[in-house]
Parts: structure tokens; sequence; C-alpha cells
């Protein structure tokens, strides 16, 4: 089959917005120091407004994975809903910069949201406080899915915290369809253990019916099932999908495919800001299904990622993932 792309992904398309703030200013803003927060329109308006020395990244869950996986030298494309104010343009100029293509151009419509974004402050004891505006990234739908970007890759990367909504299951639904339609795989990260809670059934549902992999961490899993037995969850994921990944943070990390299982043990490394592990595992294992790997070299691939990642501050590489495959005896 011959492809545009070789990993498309679909996600919440949010503008990482970084700048320093001491515990003092925290308190004065009521921020609560090194948490994440959803906070609404107003709020992010002056939280935007009081950040002096702020730095802007193009950021999400699968955006982070495809700038990884663009590092390791395969095509990739993003697709999102920003809207054409001035951080959805930055966001579509600097995905495309950064070399994924964003198929999608910002939404004209002065009704819709402000583009989403995500204010970091950063402490001097390097605490993260995260407040993240969903805007018009969570209102991505069928309308947002362009069949021919998704018939026009061999892998399609699904973003757990999009299927939130009604309209973001129909287009994932619609998404999947397009690639198998065209020969491609689709698969899914679970993103977010309170996300499955809300969604079980329908999680169920996708993964069952749509995808050819699935990755999660313990907590992901045992919720979908509603278990305490990792084993449990895993076994019945096996039953239903061909491809099942478990991270679990500094323990060995679980891969199943069609009866074979693997674990492949994680690097011990301490970590200087872990927001980017599960993002950039994802990068590692999509580069080795992609180029044929091994079950267990695509997880080691994963885990190498991972840990390169969270020797630094930010969710993305700060050098080109082929280089530390290379270090590691991986290419």
């Amino acid at each position: 089959m011959t492809t545009q792309y070789d990993v498309v992904g679909i996600g919440n398309a949010i503008v990482d917005v970084i700048s320093h703030g001491d515990d003092s200013f925290l308190e004065n803003m009521g921020i609560e120091k090194g948490i994440m927060q959803l906070v609404e329109r107003k709020r992010a308006e002056v939280l935007y407004a009081s950040m002096e020395d702020r730095v802007q990244t193009p950021g999400g869950s699968v955006a982070n994975t495809l700038a990884g996986i663009g590092t390791l030298g395969l095509a990739t494309a993003f697709v999102g809903r920003v809207k054409d104010d001035a951080l959805g343009r930055f966001y579509a100029e600097n995905m495309e910069l950064e070399g994924t293509t964003f198929p999608n151009p910002p939404v004209d419509d002065a009704s819709q949201p402000p583009t989403s974004r995500s204010m970091i402050f950063v402490s001097p004891d390097g605490e993260r406080s995260m407040n993240t505006y969903l805007g018009c990234g969570a209102e991505f739908g069928e309308d947002d899915v362009d069949r021919a970007v998704m018939e026009n890759t061999r892998y399609l990367f699904l973003e757990g915290y999009l299927f939130d909504k009604d309209k973001g299951k129909r287009a994932f639904m619609a998404a999947a369809e397009a690639c198998h339609h065209a020969g491609g795989k689709a698969g899914i990260t679970l993103s977010d253990p309170f996300c499955v809670d809300r969604h079980r059934d329908s999680f169920r549902e996708l993964i069952e019916n749509d995808m050819d992999f699935t990755i999660g961490n313990e907590a992901e899993w045992t919720s979908l099932y509603q278990t305490d037995s990792l084993e449990t969850a895993l076994n019945e994921a096996a039953m239903i999908c061909p491809v099942v990944v478990c991270t679990r943070s500094g323990n060995p990390v679980i891969l199943i495919r069609d009866g074979e299982r693997v674990e492949v043990p994680v690097e011990r490394v301490t970590p200087v800001d872990a927001t980017g592990a599960g993002d950039q595992f994802a990068a590692g294992f999509l580069y080795g299904l992609a180029t044929g790997q091994t079950l267990e070299m695509s997880g080691r691939m994963g885990v190498a990622a991972a840990a390169e990642v969270i020797r630094h501050i930010g969710p993305r590489p700060k050098r080109p993932l082929r280089e530390v495959f290379h270090e590691a005896g991986l290419l």
C-alpha cells in the first residue's frame, strides 16, 4: 500500500504556554501548586495576561507523540481543531515547521471558542502548575475528519481525551472506518482513568470493533474492566484487541499480541519532568510497529524514548530519538 503518511494522529490541539511563578504568585492567583486543573475561558484570559515571560509551544498528548515519531524519520500528520486566532495560527504553523503536517485549517468562525491552551507556571523548585482551557480543540467532531487523510496513512493513533464527547466518538469511528477501508491500522491511547470511568462501555465497544492496538497504563486498564486485577483486565482486553500494551511507571511494560506476551523492563531514571513519558513511549512503540519490529523491540523502543524525555523539562524530545536508539543499540 502506497500512502502519504506513516502515522496520522487525532488529538486535542493545545498550546502550552509556560511561565515562571513563585509560591507567593501562585497563592495570589489562586493556583493550586503541582497539579493540572481545568479552567473556564475568563479564568484562562486572566492567567494568560499574568504571564510576563511566557514561552509558547504546540502541545497535546498525541501531538507530542507525533513530534517524537518525526525525529525518527517517519512521515506524520496531526489532525486537530484550532481557531483562526493568534494561538491557533501559531499552533498550525509550528507543527508544520517541526515536520508534522497539519491538514485542517484553523476554524474561521467567531462563534467558536478560542484555541485550547494550557498555562503552565514553573516554580523555583521545578514544580509545574497547569491550568488548562479546553477551548476549540475539545469541539472536534466528524466534520473535522478528512477521509482523504485517513485513507492515506498506514497507522492512525487516537487520543482518548477527545472521546469524552459524543461528537468525538462519532469522529473516531469515522476516522477508523476510513483508515481500515484503505488497509491501514488504527489504535488509541486510553489517556486518563477518569475519562475511561465516564465512557467505559463506549471505550470497550470502540476497542473491540474498531481498534487494532490499544495503549494504557495500569489505572486505565483496571478502570476499563472494573477490577483490581491487572491480569484480569489485560486478559479481557487481549480477547477483543489484537495488540494490548500496559505501561506501569517503574515496572516492566506488558505487551500482548495474538497470544504472544512479553515484558520489557524500564530504565530507572530519576525524572526531571515526567509529563511526556507516556507520549514518548507511544512514539517509540509506534515506530517499532510501523517499521515491522518484534513486539519486544517495539516495547524497548518505547521505553528508551520515555527514558530520554523525562531527563529534561518538556514533553517532547530535545534530541532526535534516532540518535537515542542508536546509542541504545536499537537501530
